[in-house]
């Protein structure tokens, strides 16, 4: 059965990180609400704890957050001014992914690519079906900051996208038991995306490093260049693995398999994990011709794909899932970074009609 999904409108923020803030919370308040109760839910299926112990165990990473990247704390307290909750609700939001991913992981099948003078990044973001109506696309005007898109859920300060610089970011979830120094992940995110430069976006999980294990696929292109840079940061409190471009493609889902990582950490992935991944190199690499003239409907193909369902890269209801596991394909995006320009499909990209392009110039 088909489902008609409700097209994105895109949220404009600008001023500082507090103006922003407050902005985001005035306009998204009743769906920043609604997840705090998804995720209060959330937290109870996969970690047994209620949203007031969640608080409780977000408020540990405020010291790490203002050690890393302050000012984003001033835009916290704005949307929880904006929204009228509690700033601590905020952060706990920011910080799902400490609290809640070490008994689980969404799915999310994530690539770049680099062909004919255009670098190119795209994702499906897998998550639990109740937080499809939450998703919002924010379009950022920071004071002297790089101008950015965040494709995320309302109420968190960063998650997939790009920046005027041509820097863009994709987010794989990695289910482990491993938490220490560093940003939270959507904290980190947001720091990418607001760099000038690809050293400093790098930097992020070379040197500020994220403290739970997660995967960044980072790319960057010159304005008007061929010149492209793809890697695949498999991020943790140590140093990061690295996943270097093959024949300029970069792939991955929801494990660990950087050789040679300095400080290893192991992942608990779901068996759909590996299946996802060979499928995709199976459609980059040896069903995607080399000449192939690429544009964004082509690669929203590569999302929509079904093969192996139901652990496919388009991601479907599952009745043989655990209900509080069922992870659907809530959103794809795909950025031409070249062109400074990102296209987003609300839902499954098999059957979302309406897409949201913007381009930063």
């Amino acid at each position: 059965m088909t489902r008609h999904y409700r097209p994105l409108a895109l949220t404009e923020l600008s001023g500082s990180h507090h103006e922003i803030g407050a902005q985001h919370g005035r306009i998204h308040g009743e769906l920043i609400q609604r997840g705090i109760d998804v995720n209060g839910r959330l937290f109870h299926d996969f970690v047994g704890i209620r949203w007031k112990e969640a608080r409780d165990r977000a408020c540990h990473f405020e010291a790490q957050i203002a050690h890393g990247f302050p000012a984003i704390l001033e835009e916290m307290n704005g949307i929880a001014w904006g929204a009228g909750v509690d700033f601590i609700d905020i952060l706990t939001l920011n910080c799902r992914s400490e609290i809640a991913l070490t008994q689980a992981s969404g799915g999310c099948s994530a690539f770049s690519l680099q062909r004919r003078g255009r670098q190119w990044l795209a994702q499906n973001w897998d998550w639990r079906s109740d937080q499809l109506d939450n998703v919002v696309a924010l379009h950022i005007r920071g004071d002297e900051r790089p101008e950015l898109i965040s494709i995320g859920e309302a109420g968190m300060v960063g998650k997939v996208g790009l920046n005027d610089r041509g820097i863009g970011v994709c987010l794989n979830a990695i289910r482990s038991q491993t938490c220490g120094a560093g940003l939270p992940i959507h904290i980190a995110l947001r720091k990418i995306l607001e760099s000038p430069d690809w050293e400093s976006a790098l930097a992020v999980a070379t040197h500020d490093r994220v403290c739970s294990p997660a995967h960044f696929l980072l790319a960057g292109a010159q304005l008007g260049s061929e010149e492209g840079q793809a890697i695949g940061l498999e991020v943790q409190p140590g140093e990061p693995g690295r996943i270097m471009p093959r024949s300029g493609i970069v792939t991955h889902t929801n494990h660990l398999y950087a050789e040679g990582t300095p400080s290893p950490v192991q992942d608990f992935p779901r068996i759909d994990s590996h299946p996802r991944l060979c499928r995709l190199d199976a459609l980059l690499h040896d069903e995607l011709s080399a000449d192939a003239e690429l544009d964004e409907a082509s690669l929203f193909d590569v999302l929509s794909d079904h093969h192996g369902a139901p652990l496919s890269i388009c991601r479907h209801f599952n009745p043989e899932q655990a209900a509080e596991e069922r992870m659907e394909t809530l959103f794809s995006v795909v950025m031409n970074l070249s062109e400074r320009r990102l296209t987003l499909r609300h839902g499954k990209p098999c059957q979302s009609e309406d897409s949201l392009s913007v381009t930063l110039t």
